[in-house]
């Protein structure tokens, strides 16, 4: 680790620049191939822990989502077990309604009383439409009405471009969603209910003495994966959000309009291996440095993040970049612990890949007017 820094002072501001990594003079070469071609309609792929797209094609493109819709449903049914509104114990009535759904069922029985955790078990792992209509009518009285807290879930996630209509997934004309949509929903399922997400890595589920598979054949061919949906109508085509983990970084893609149950598995699986292959994330929980300041009765000050940082950039990129630490201009003091007061940039070959937001760790009281005078005369 090269620990010499280079301080420079211009205007009122400060910056710190030190080498993650002492660096021969020959420059390093990173070749990174442009992402794979897929016969699909839209795709995109997500780092879930920087929030960064590693690669896409017509990621915003509306699309019919069909059954990707209960990836929505269940995070509306989390979210009300979480504030206390229903609860896993709930016993929810079979309607005509839910009983008669088409499309691919649990197989519930008209009249009948089940679980809540039995229906979103279906709903999750069977696909089954009656547990997505059961569910709506338990919470909302009818689907239409629970239609409209998807629709209110998917503002406050900000997917700007989806519109649900039904529960289920099954056609309707002004239902849409778009591949970024879906990851943005399939990374706040990970991120806001990890005691729920393990469902959807269960790879079977029985119900009325019928044993139904996932239909996300990549929980069988790849130990990676462990999420989330599959959908398909004639309208929408084959549609698959998966999730991946491998070491520390977690990638969500979502294909959109493939041809096959086959196509779909094929090429999530290679979009997936091109994001794990040619790039990672980067957690940053600390800065190892005090940075210099003036007008103050401290000559320096820890800084460093309100929360970790995760960055996602070109494998070994990282470990050849520099890190530069800028305070604001014109900062003003007292400064207080907490404080926002620059911010770390990442570079490399004079590049700025990351700009993170950094605080103040300690206070840094406002020296006396004499000091401050020395200062200003260079003494």
């Amino acid at each position: 680790m090269n620990n010499q820094t280079l301080i420079k002072k211009l205007s009122s501001s400060i910056v710190v620049t030190f080498s993650v990594l002492s660096l021969n003079t020959q420059a390093a070469i990173f070749i990174t191939p442009k992402a794979p071609t897929i016969s699909a309609i839209s795709y995109i792929v997500l780092d879930h822990n920087s929030g960064s797209i590693v690669a896409s094609n017509n990621p915003n493109a509306k699309r019919a989502p069909a059954s990707l819709t209960k990836l929505m449903t269940a995070y509306v049914v989390f979210q009300l077990i979480k504030d206390g509104r229903v609860s896993l114990k709930d016993k929810v009535k079979i309607s005509k309604k839910a009983w008669k759904t088409g499309g691919s069922k649990s197989f519930v029985e008209v009249g009948k009383t089940i679980k809540l955790e039995t229906l979103l078990k279906g709903m999750i792992i069977q696909s089954g439409n009656d547990s997505a209509v059961a569910l709506a009518e338990h919470i909302a009285g009818t689907e239409g009405t629970f239609a409209t807290y998807m629709n209110e879930y998917a503002k406050e996630l900000n997917m700007t471009n989806s519109r649900f209509e039904n529960a289920s997934g099954l056609p309707h004309k002004a239902q849409h969603t778009t591949a970024t949509d879906m990851a943005t929903l399939a990374s706040a399922t990970i991120r806001d209910f990890p005691q729920f997400y393990p469902w959807y890595s269960q790879k079977e589920f029985t119900y009325h003495g019928i044993k139904q598979r996932n239909r996300n054949k990549l929980l069988w061919s790849d130990h990676t994966v462990d999420g989330l949906k599959t959908g398909f109508t004639k309208r929408a085509g084959y549609n698959l959000v998966a999730s991946a983990k491998r070491i520390d970084m977690r990638l969500i893609s979502v294909v959109l309009g493939s041809t096959g149950v086959q196509a779909r598995m094929s090429q999530t699986q290679k979009i997936l291996d091109y994001g794990f292959r040619f790039f990672e994330t980067k957690k940053i929980s600390k800065i190892d440095k005090k940075i210099p300041i003036n007008g103050s009765t401290k000559e320096d000050i820890k800084v460093g993040f309100k929360t970790p940082q995760a960055i996602t950039l070109e494998r070994g990129q990282y470990k050849l970049s520099q890190q530069v630490i800028e305070l604001n201009a014109n900062l003003q003091m007292p400064i207080n612990k907490g404080d926002n007061i620059g911010h770390l940039i990442i570079k490399f070959e004079g590049e700025n890949l990351e700009k993170l937001p950094i605080i103040a760790l300690e206070d840094a009281p406002k020296s006396g007017f004499f000091s401050r005078l020395l200062e200003k005369i260079g003494l």
